[in-house]
Order: structure tokens, then sequence, then C-alpha cells
């Protein structure tokens, strides 16, 4: 019997031997915690982290689908400024439903392509 997590950590390696993000279409990583979402925008091959954005800095005070929706918002914005049009998305093993897909859909709405 495997838990939640393991069962998540298995489904993200099986997902990471398949994508890997370049210079011209970097990877775009989800993590999310009980409280914060996080989201990176990571060029493998050069091991870098072009742009973030997570939920720590933004008000407490909303729902954490509308603060989603926000860090999407905001990912988009710092991947333009960086130059980044189009990114390969990684759920992280996360399920393609919620605060997931609220920061999938924001970032797509920011102008990011995926």
């Amino acid at each position: 019997m495997t838990t939640k997590v393991e069962r998540r950590i298995k489904i993200k390696y099986r997902v990471r031997n398949k994508i890997s993000g370049s210079a011209e279409r970097p990877r775009m990583s989800i993590f999310r915690s009980n409280k914060q979402i996080y989201v990176q925008i990571i060029d493998d091959l050069s091991g870098k982290t072009l742009a973030s954005a997570s939920s720590l800095g933004l008000e407490d005070k909303l729902p954490k689908k509308e603060l989603a929706a926000q860090v999407g918002g905001l990912i988009a914005k710092k991947a333009q400024e960086v130059g980044v049009l189009a990114v390969i998305f990684d759920r992280n093993g996360y399920l393609y439903h919620g605060r997931v897909k609220e920061v999938a859909d924001a970032a797509r709405n920011g102008g990011l392509k995926f």
C-alpha cells in the first residue's frame, strides 16, 4: 500500500522521464503545499530557474483557488519579461484539477503557450 505522497512522487518521476525543458521551451513546474502554491520556469539543460512566483507575498484572506489564479498570472508576466513565450507544463504528479488547473488557466490567459 502506497501513501498519497509516494504515489505522487512515482507519477512525478514517470512524467519527468518523458519531459525536459530547454532554453526555447522551458519547463513550468508547480509545487503545491497545504497553504501555498509555487511555480518555477526551469531550463533543464543549463539547470537554471528563469522565473518563479509563489503565493507567499500575496493576500492571505483570499481562497486558495483565487490565490493560485493570481500566481498563474504573475508567472506569465515574469516569463514574458525574461522572453519566454512557450513552456512545457509539469504538474509534478498532482492531478490536473483545482489549484493546479487554476494556475495553468491563468498562465494561459496571461499569454503563455503550452
